[in-house]
């Protein structure tokens, strides 16, 4: 018998050396099936009974198999496990315990032990816990799927779970820092200017609390002089106290509808540091000329104390300049500065047109959510007149912060966006060939090139054109060094203008105090610093995706009980479908292939020239304006299904 086994088992090996092989990623559909992605592109099928021995996302060696005219794999070894630590749904059965992944791909139940600080007895089913993957069938030795859980999340019953279930996937802090009451100014070193008389005012949403910049302007001969008073937190934070460190971990505060998780404790971002009307305040201020035609002139950086004189809101402002609503400025000299205000804008915003670049104005939606996790409303926040203000107004002060840092320090916290990744450049080239364009490939990589090509293509207001060009460009990183801001179409951009919210900002001011002092600049940020703001950022915005995403789902399921039918985009097309986002609310929706047409064979999909095709004729395409009617809204996969409602 012995010999036997053995001999099957140098057979099965030797099947396994003879057999073609392939490297790729696991792709699971929700029908028990899977396909492997390989790494040239190509899509192998993968059976059901396969599936069983691999979860979403593994990256592995598999055997190809040719049955007739049909090729299927079937994995063999894990080279990456998809599934490491993971949020996950409590099961308790029959004195078992297993968990399900939080994941629309992942349905499998695996079985599962405590970590021993852990007490079954308060524990319960459906209950969030954090786990970890420890055995995988493909692991030599392993005969299945087993997890240990590593701590509560949060009860099924608590209505914080959207936000507290969020937090734990992406491993972020689920609560503001806590270090004490008592915040003693430091001595820094530092004179600072009394500018507690001079009118500043700040402009933030109702319920704003760090409100962290306070503006003052004022009209001269052919110039604006533009105050921007900055809360300075790093008069009560010592470099490399525990609240810093805490801080720099953080990197940003946390906005999630309806929740903040402050990146600073709150008696600091809320209290002490926020530019409150009537308080005197620690700032470090920028003054700076902009001329009548938008450019920047000559600037200065200090230290001040400043007290907010006023504290106005986004919407009383906008309609009090348009000529609208109840509200009007206290007195007049606050309305001459409003009017000073937009003027500037108006006019640094045509320059910008002109010889930068200007993002096209998207609304933003907030959701009105009461204490028991439920949307009561989603409201559409138009970017106007006020909103303008404060932006130009902080992009200029940030404009200048990137010229002292550069000029004077040589390093600091930039921000860094290139248009096209390098290695993107061509495939990018190619596409726009395709579309009876033609470009070198420096006016894709050298930013006085790129101005002016992204001009050009801005004129054809061709919404197609321009999802498809996103699939090429870059993302914004933060670095130590300067470097080009392809978005804003600058050549170098460093934040300093909130650093109640982002320990970036922070780093920069304590680099402008060393400049303003006249020592030494310390070493430059490491790589480690800088990615990991990077990644912070990256974090903090699918945590708010993630947010909005299960309050979408609640707040709509009436509507998709009623097939409520709605304007939206298309925004995503991909092999199943398309993806489409509602103009009323900002939700996105998908709307599968099988709900275009009765027979999935009448509808083509080109998932990569964003195009679809109905009965042979074409039908959608990427940036399309069409109308939906919601089917579905899934609380577990936190998904809107779609049909086209014509």
């Amino acid at each position: 018998m012995l010999q036997n086994n053995s001999a099957l088992a140098q057979l099965k090996q030797q099947i396994r050396e003879t057999t073609p092989r392939v490297q790729g990623v696991i792709k699971a559909t929700d029908r028990g099936f899977g396909f492997l992605e390989a790494e040239d592109g190509t899509s192998y099928f993968v059976p059901p009974p396969a599936m069983k021995q691999v979860l979403h996302g593994d990256r592995v060696d598999a055997l190809v198999k040719q049955e007739g005219d049909k090729t299927s794999v079937e994995p063999d070894t894990l080279l990456e496990a998809g599934l490491d630590r993971f949020v996950a749904r409590l099961v308790k059965r029959d004195g078992r315990l297993s968990v399900v992944p939080d994941h629309p791909l992942i349905n499998n139940q695996l079985r599962a032990r405590l970590k021993n600080s852990l007490d079954e007895n308060t524990l319960g089913d459906g209950d969030w816990v954090v786990a970890r993957l420890v055995r995988h069938p493909l692991k030599p030795d392993d005969r299945g799927f087993f997890a240990q859980v590593d701590e509560l999340v949060v009860k099924a019953d608590n209505p914080a779970v959207p936000w507290r279930v969020t937090l734990a996937r992406h491993a972020l802090e689920q609560a503001s820092p806590q270090f004490g009451e008592q915040w003693p100014l430091h001595d820094e070193g530092l004179e600072r200017e009394d500018w507690t008389a001079t009118p500043f005012f700040t402009i933030d949403g109702e319920k704003t609390r760090d409100m962290d910049d306070a503006l003052h302007i004022e009209t001269r001969e052919d110039v604006w002089r533009l105050s921007v008073a900055i809360a300075d937190p790093t008069a009560y934070v010592r470099e490399g106290d525990p609240v810093d460190l805490e801080a720099q971990t953080r990197a940003f505060t946390v906005y999630l509808p309806g929740q903040n998780v402050t990146m600073l404790p709150e008696t600091l971002a809320n209290e002490l540091c926020s530019l409150k009307e009537g308080e005197d305040r620690p700032t470090l201020v920028c003054s700076l000329d902009i001329h009548s035609d938008g450019t920047l002139g000559d600037y200065r950086f200090f230290a001040a104390h400043v007290r907010s004189h006023a504290r106005l809101v986004y919407d009383q402002v906008s309609d009090w300049l348009e000529g609208q609503g109840d509200w009007t400025p206290a007195d007049d000299s606050l309305a001459t500065q409003l009017k000073a205000l937009a003027a500037m804008t108006e006019a640094r915003n045509a320059w910008r047109e002109e010889h930068t670049l200007v993002f096209k104005d998207r609304p933003d939606y907030a959701f009105d959510v009461d204490d028991a996790g439920n949307v009561l409303a989603v409201r559409i926040e138009e970017r106007r007149v006020a909103q303008r203000m404060i932006e130009e107004s902080m992009i200029a002060a940030n404009a200048c912060c990137a010229d002292l840092l550069a000029s004077r320090v040589g390093h600091g916290i930039f921000n860094v966006h290139q248009a096209f990744e390098p290695e993107k450049a061509d495939q990018a080239i190619e596409f726009l060939a395709t579309q009876d364009i033609s470009v070198e490939r420096e006016q894709l990589l050298e930013l006085s090139r790129y101005r002016e090509l992204r001009r050009a293509l801005e004129a054809r207001e061709d919404a197609w054109l321009d999802a498809r060009l996103r699939r090429f460009q870059g993302y914004t990183n933060m670095s130590a060094h300067p470097g080009p801001h392809f978005g804003l179409g600058l050549s170098a951009y460093a934040t300093w203008t909130s650093p109640i919210r982002k320990y970036g900002d922070m780093v920069n001011h304590r680099l402008i105090k060393r400049v303003l002092k006249g020592e030494d600049a310390p070493a430059e940020a490491s790589q480690a610093l800088t990615e990991q703001l990077t990644e912070r950022r990256r974090l903090n915005r699918m945590a708010e995706r993630d947010v909005k995403d299960w309050l979408y789902v609640r707040y709509l399921g009436p509507s998709a009980e009623n097939g409520e039918v709605f304007d939206a985009e298309i925004i995503a097309i991909n092999r199943g479908g398309m993806r489409v986002r509602l103009s009323a609310n900002g939700a996105t929706a998908f709307v599968p292939a099988p709900f275009m047409h009765s027979e999935r064979d009448k509808v083509v999909i080109d998932d990569k020239e964003g195009h679809i095709q109905i009965e042979g004729q074409p039908r959608y395409k990427l940036g399309d304006n069409v109308q939906v009617a919601l089917a579905e809204a899934v609380e577990t996969t936190r998904s809107l299904v779609a049909r086209p409602a014509t």
